[in-house]
């Protein structure tokens, strides 16, 4: 019965091509359907920041270096990841994400929430040899990124393009971009203030790669690293706010 449906099928080509179309019809709305809601599904984040020039450019490396084939970075609602590494992803925390870097290979541990749990030094020393902090490691080394000094120049337009994608940098953060790569490595620069008064007090300024001559790739990667988890604090607040009920 069921091979004389398909002969039937098969052999009727406008019959064959709507069975297509319907078909495609139903996975088409199985994916776009949830779009509709998508503002009921995005929690609110009044404390939300954007990424700095310096963070952004380091979150470039990460992607150009292949770091999210091996890392994920969205902690599911499973008991035992979020005993392990925190509160569980939310879909606010990768609103400003472009792309999203969520992933779901685990060759190393998830970096939802690495913001501030090392200190810069150990990303140093890590990123530069990784047996040296975690022996059984099978993480590549990174040590060139100490010795390139970043490309900061360009970096206004790398902002100016997330704008286009809907991240809501200012025309004032886009003209002070490459300045403000400067000064958040190097504090005692008198570009640093800027970078607060832009990004907000809580931004970490400072030499993350521990040479205050000169800014690194190294120095865009840690700061990167530095702020993972660390955009918004809604995370947090949500699981307090489970735990009492």
């Amino acid at each position: 019965m069921k091979e004389f449906f398909h002969r039937k099928i098969e052999r009727n080509a406008i019959g064959f091509v709507l069975a297509i179309v319907g078909v495609a019809s139903i996975g088409g709305i199985v994916e776009i359907a949830p779009l509709f809601t998508i503002g009921e599904t995005v929690e609110e984040a009044p404390d939300m920041r954007l990424y700095t020039p310096l963070e952004l450019a380091g979150r470039n490396i990460y992607i150009r270096e292949g770091c999210y084939a091996c890392h994920s970075q969205m902690i599911r609602t499973l008991r035992d990841e979020v005993e392990r590494y925190g509160p569980f992803s939310l879909a606010v925390e990768s609103q400003y994400d472009h792309p999203m870097l969520w992933g779901s290979k685990r060759t190393g541990p998830d970096l939802a929430r690495l913001g501030d749990k090392y200190s810069d030094a150990w990303h140093v020393a890590h990123l530069i040899n990784p047996r040296d902090v975690v022996p059984e490691s099978v993480m590549p080394k990174y040590g060139w990124l100490m010795r390139n000094e970043l490309k900061y120049d360009d970096l206004g337009l790398h902002l100016a393009a997330q704008r286009k994608v809907g991240v809501p940098y200012t025309d004032d953060m886009i003209a002070n971009a490459r300045w403000d790569a400067y000064g958040q490595a190097n504090p005692d620069s008198s570009y640093a203030q800027g970078v607060a008064e832009r990004y907000g007090e809580a931004t970490n300024i400072r030499v993350f790669d521990g040479e205050p001559a000169r800014i690194t790739e190294m120095d865009a990667l840690v700061a990167y690293l530095q702020i993972l988890g660390r955009l918004t604090d809604a995370a947090h607040q949500t699981a307090a706010a489970a735990a009492e009920e």
